[in-house]
């Protein structure tokens, strides 16, 4: 299978996985979710890395190439789906969805601040698009307000709460974790330049990621409940976490068998799947994909495209 098909089969399981997420989240707090989500996703892809690759090329390795494996999961894992969840749980996963689609924005203005790579008049056109994108997707409704410590459990969380899900505080979550993933593709790229092996150095990300959150979880634990996890949140998260393992390793091959610019346009099929899932799954009342979102997502996935195939 070519680079590009991977690229679509991962964007694909990723819409899937943020329609299950979303149903997850609901019952339970942020962090707990997040740190489920990379627990189960290492489990997974340990396993498979055993039973499939060649450990060896390992231990011939140099730091750096665990260290970029070790940055592209803390960026993308650790800090992204925090982010990611935390802004399902806020404005749910269509809207979210729709934001996440707008990691090539980011990747532009990073090229134009680190490598002076300022946008033509087609990429300024396609930022335009998914800046009246955002705004379409974020006014298409205003849901009721959420309480201070809706996203974690127990006590709130200064940068992880907010006291209402419509305006523009809501987007900062689902930007944020946009910004995070228009990063880490970096750090992937370098890394599979010594260990030429997707499986292997996305599951370095999972374990370093899965680390350092034990140590978040911990001191949570102590300052705070962590909150109860109904039995339906679990299920689904179980299942959530499985795939997403699997499709993020999707994700990881097509980086390595095709340009980053290819695998961003591709992966941007998880939008319409979160669009036409979500409110099969999560209901009509909490997920409402109106025309105004339908629009707005296509502003979005139509300005990205532009800023990909014109950067």
């Amino acid at each position: 299978m070519t680079g590009a098909w991977w690229a679509v089969t991962a964007g694909v399981g990723f819409g899937i996985f943020q329609t299950l997420n979303r149903r997850a989240v609901r019952g339970m707090d942020v962090y707990t979710a997040t740190f489920m989500q990379l627990f189960i996703s290492a489990l997974v892809l340990i396993a498979v890395s055993l039973l499939t690759e060649d450990l060896h090329v390992l231990a011939t390795a140099s730091v750096w190439a665990w260290l970029n494996f070790s940055l592209a999961g803390f960026l993308h894992f650790f800090v992204g789906w925090t982010f990611l969840n935390a802004s399902q749980k806020l404005i749910g996963a269509a809207r979210t969805g729709s934001l996440i689609g707008a990691t090539p924005l980011f990747g532009a203005i990073f090229a134009a601040l680190t490598l002076s790579e300022f946008p033509t008049l087609f990429s300024i056109g396609g930022i335009l698009l998914i800046v009246a994108g955002v705004y379409l997707v974020n006014y298409a409704r205003s849901p009721r307000p959420a309480p201070a410590a809706a996203i974690g459990g127990g006590a709130a969380i200064p940068y992880l709460t907010a006291k209402t899900d419509s305006g523009w505080r809501s987007l900062l979550y689902g930007l944020a974790a946009a910004l995070c993933w228009s990063i880490s593709p970096t750090f992937i790229r370098k890394g599979l330049v010594e260990i030429p092996s997707p499986i292997l150095g996305v599951t370095i990300g999972f374990v370093a990621s899965v680390l350092g959150y034990a140590i978040v979880m911990l001191i949570k634990s102590r300052r705070a409940s962590i909150g109860p996890i109904t039995t339906d949140a679990l299920a689904f998260k179980l299942i959530a976490a499985l795939l997403v393992g699997l499709a993020t390793w999707g994700r990881w091959i097509a980086l390595d068998l095709a340009p980053v610019a290819v695998v961003l346009a591709l992966s941007l099929v998880s939008v319409p799947v979160v669009n036409l899932l979500s409110p099969l799954l999560v209901g009509r009342d909490l997920e409402r994909v109106t025309v105004q979102v339908w629009l707005g997502s296509g502003l979005i996935v139509g300005g990205s495209l532009i800023l990909i195939l014109y950067h």
